[in-house]
């Protein structure tokens, strides 16, 4: 007879060898729970970090910031002008000429000794001048007012005096000239009336060649 503890009670089944292995075969080659290890595949609690609404993911990657625009500097902005414009008008700015004197200064700071110093260089040497305001010597001007006027003389060949009158004292309003030679000046002649703009140089200029007109200069 076979022996009754070998065999399973009735309705027993004998376990599988195979199901006796299987516990320890599945834990072999189970990963290990002491690292975790990175996954790429989304969760259900996890949102894709490439997910392309930075609102709905706060994972989603955010657009690098714009650089800040660079500012006028101060004094450009106050302005209103950009720099090379401001520096450039400030080039523009020139000192006033002596053209821009009050009259009376101009002739006696800048024409007068300008004058002297083109007739001497002509040769004339005993030049005198003056600038005075008093009335125009010539027949027919008794009744008119005094004005400024520059008198030039010298006696190296004779008497010889010229007159420049200023009636609106402005070297750039009406002028006149008048030359004698030993007598009283008959004739009241403009002066430099095609000109534009009187300048010292001009002034000087203009002089100089009225009197070489004249013969009085140089070698005349």
């Amino acid at each position: 007879m076979a022996d009754p503890t070998n065999h399973n009670q009735a309705g027993e089944v004998a376990p599988s060898t195979v199901d006796k292995q299987a516990p320890s075969v599945a834990e072999e080659h189970a990963p290990s729970t002491d690292s975790p290890e990175a996954t790429d595949l989304p969760t259900a609690n996890t949102p894709d970090p490439k997910a392309a609404n930075p609102e709905d993911n706060p994972n989603a990657a955010k657009p690098a910031a714009a650089s800040p625009k660079r500012e006028k500097p101060a004094a450009a902005a106050a302005t209103g002008e950009k720099p090379a414009a401001a520096a450039k008008a400030a080039k523009k700015e020139k000192a006033p000429s002596v053209e821009d004197k009050p009259f009376v200064e101009f002739i006696e700071q800048d024409y007068l000794p300008a004058l002297q110093k083109a007739i001497a260089q002509q040769g004339v040497k005993d030049l005198q001048v003056s600038f005075a305001k008093q009335k125009v010597p010539i027949t027919g001007f008794e009744s008119a007012e005094e004005c400024w006027q520059i008198i030039g003389s010298w006696k190296e060949t004779g008497l010889r005096q010229f007159n420049l009158y200023f009636p609106e004292e402005d070297i750039q309003g009406k002028k006149g000239f008048s030359c004698n030679e030993g007598k009283k000046p008959s004739t009241f002649e403009s002066f430099l009336i095609d000109e534009r703009k009187i300048t010292l140089d001009l002034l000087v200029y203009g002089l100089v060649q009225r009197l070489g007109g004249q013969k009085w200069l140089g070698i005349n």
